[in-house]
């Protein structure tokens, strides 16, 4: 090669290097497509209860009332429908869905089945950093929950509980988990403030916490199991014991019908 083009070569390598070590420089992370900022505004209004259960609202009203067009909308619906949230009807808009007791303890099926697992190996994947984070989510969690913001705390819960079954390192699982707590959520069905405050549902992470820091997945598994089936048992008798006539036992003697 030409002493000309191995000058070239290095002087380019070189600006390459200092381009590397620019703190400014850094990977461009793409923000949430209005897609996704409309899907999380109309699930927060569901949560909230600001849209109902067995309501009709307009595609229309709700994009002006977030001033956007009608696409980010539709698309946004389409999703929640996917998830069960939703029912998108023709020339009638969309209406919230209800959701029995019954599609709830299956929910609960699912979630005692396959977040134990994922948690274990969650905890063996987890690097030091993994951990720290993990800790930093739930020093977040109990500082949130001693507010008594229900509604804070029930997505630190969630931020802190994704993040460790993300370690898992698999995404259709990621996916499934994440609909699944939503399908409970998007529909009001949480244990705050009904069956327990913001300061308790905080504090139930201490055994998985100090499995995690520990390095033990078993006991990551059944410190998730554990709390999986509490709130899922303190949810049911919540709701039977705001609904005459519902009793919770046939409910509870079926949440681990999957795992036993």
């Amino acid at each position: 090669m030409p002493a000309y083009r191995v000058a070239a070569n290095l002087a380019r390598a070189l600006k390459q290097d200092k381009l590397l070590h620019m703190s400014s420089m850094q990977p461009i992370v793409p923000k949430a497509s209005l897609t996704e900022q409309v899907t999380m505004m109309i699930r927060a209004a569901i949560v909230a209860g600001e849209m109902a259960p067995g309501q009709h609202y307009s595609a229309i009203g709700i994009s002006e009332k977030l001033g956007v067009s009608r696409t980010p909308v539709r698309e946004a619906l389409q999703l929640l429908e996917k998830e069960g949230i939703v029912t998108v009807a023709k020339n009638r808009g969309v209406r919230v869905n209800q959701i029995s007791l019954e599609d709830i303890v299956e929910v609960f099926q699912l979630r005692l089945a396959i977040e134990p697992p994922a948690a274990a190996c969650g905890v063996i994947n987890a690097s030091d950093a993994d951990r720290a984070r993990l800790a930093q989510l739930h020093e977040q969690m109990l500082q949130v929950g001693q507010s008594g913001d229900g509604r804070a705390t029930l997505d630190a819960d969630k931020e802190f509980h994704l993040y460790l079954l993300g370690l898992a390192s698999n995404k259709k699982l990621d996916g499934v988990v994440g609909q699944l707590r939503n399908l409970v959520l998007a529909h009001g069905q949480t244990t705050v403030p009904y069956a327990r405050s913001s300061q308790e549902l905080a504090g139930d992470r201490e055994e998985i916490m100090a499995a995690i820091l520990a390095k033990d997945a078993p006991a990551a598994a059944q410190a998730v199991r554990g709390h999986i089936l509490r709130t899922a048992q303190m949810l049911v008798l919540s709701i039977c014991s705001r609904t005459e006539g519902l009793e919770p036992e046939p409910f509870l003697e079926r949440l681990e019908d999957l795992i036993s």
